[in-house]
């Protein structure tokens, strides 16, 4: 006992997890045998509670050392063969420490795992407007502030536990600080939560994500405050990429912000309707049905009204795009090249993207 006891007191390794040990491994140096089955499992279940104690493996490691140095000191003594002492206590020690080893690492394992367990469910929580202030702290958010949400949506769903999610965490992390900035995965899709006063943290994320995955959109929800705030922001973010799946948007990058039009058309789908059937309904009657020139419109106000830009991206001649404006002019009556009549036409492209048409009716 007099060995643990000094033991302890050099290496601040409790007594009480070094008991078994020293029993065998004076039973090694008496006999000459390995620790047994029973033995091994006493020493990993000692380890377990040496990671849950919260006390270094190089501590333990040096500990159970140091208990080998004095008993093999004190066999000597007693007249035993060096090498029959020396060969019994290295044996013993080697399996004993792998045993030590084993229990540390699978409790850093378990702690491992249920942190991540807490993790998702309190990502969960929190885009669901059930995260409370304490939960925050603990993950890095101070819910006082405005946060705005950025949403990563690529071809592969990713994992809640994909290894580029923590990379991208740990870069962001370095440079922001572990209190600023939260990533995770939900749903399939890559989530960062940043405080609104790190303009940078969303430009950053994209960066990462850029040389992280093949293919992707993203969209930025506007800042809010509070736990309903990050909620919002991280709807918006959502349905920003919905809108640009809708509308054709080629983007990567969408904000929230700049399609605050869009949601504001769709609270009234009976105008809208009304709209695009009156505006573009006659489209129906042209000879490939309404798409070409539904494509035509976009790409033309995609160019500012620049014909030959608007040729290029549909991989047409500018003669040909300048054939077809002439064709909705005369279905429609409206023409693009009229300024108040190309707001209508916008207008009402954008609006028969929002309702799908012409692939689905307009009811």
């Amino acid at each position: 006992m007099d060995v643990l006891v000094r033991v302890s007191e050099a290496t601040g390794v409790p007594a009480d997890l070094l008991g078994g040990y020293l029993s065998a491994l004076t039973a090694s140096i008496a006999t000459g045998r390995l620790p047994d089955r029973s033995e091994v499992d006493a020493l990993k279940a000692c380890g377990t509670l040496a990671a849950e104690r919260g006390i270094p493996l190089r501590a333990l490691t040096d500990a159970c050392l140091l208990v080998a140095e004095q008993l093999s000191d004190g066999a000597a003594v007693a007249g035993q063969e060096n090498g029959a002492v020396l060969g019994a206590v290295l044996g013993a020690v080697r399996r004993s420490l792998a045993a030590f080893a084993d229990g540390y690492e699978e409790a850093h394992l378990t702690a491992i795992t249920r942190e991540g367990e807490a993790r998702r469910e309190f990502v969960d929580d929190l885009l669901q407007g059930r995260a409370d202030a304490r939960q925050a702290e603990h993950f890095g958010l101070r819910l006082a502030e405005a946060y705005a949400v950025t949403v990563v949506r690529t071809d592969e769903p990713l994992p809640p536990d994909a290894h580029v999610i923590r990379r991208i965490e740990q870069a962001l992390v370095s440079r922001f600080g572990s209190h600023n900035i939260l990533v995770a995965g939900r749903d399939g899709m890559l989530v960062c939560a940043a405080p609104a006063s790190l303009a940078a943290a969303t430009g950053e994320f994209t960066h990462h994500v850029r040389s992280s995955v093949a293919a992707w959109r993203a969209g930025v929800g506007r800042p809010h405050h509070g736990p309903g705030g990050i909620v919002t922001s991280y709807r918006e973010a959502v349905g920003a990429i919905e809108l640009g799946d809708r509308l054709g948007l080629r983007a990567q990058v969408l904000k929230a912000a700049d399609l605050l039009v869009f949601p504001v058309l769709l609270r009234d789908r009976g105008a809208i309707v009304d709209l695009v059937g009156t505006v573009l309904g006659p489209l129906a009657e042209a000879r490939g049905g309404p798409e070409p020139l539904l494509s035509t419109l976009e790409a033309v106000f995609a160019s500012q009204g620049n014909h030959t830009a608007a040729a290029r991206r549909l991989g047409l001649s500018t003669r040909a795009v300048t054939y077809r404006l002439e064709r909705v002019r005369r279905l429609t009556g409206f023409s693009p090249a009229d300024p108040t009549q190309r707001f209508t036409l916008e207008t009402a492209v954008l609006g028969a993207r929002l309702l799908e048409w012409p692939d689905r009716p307009l009811v």
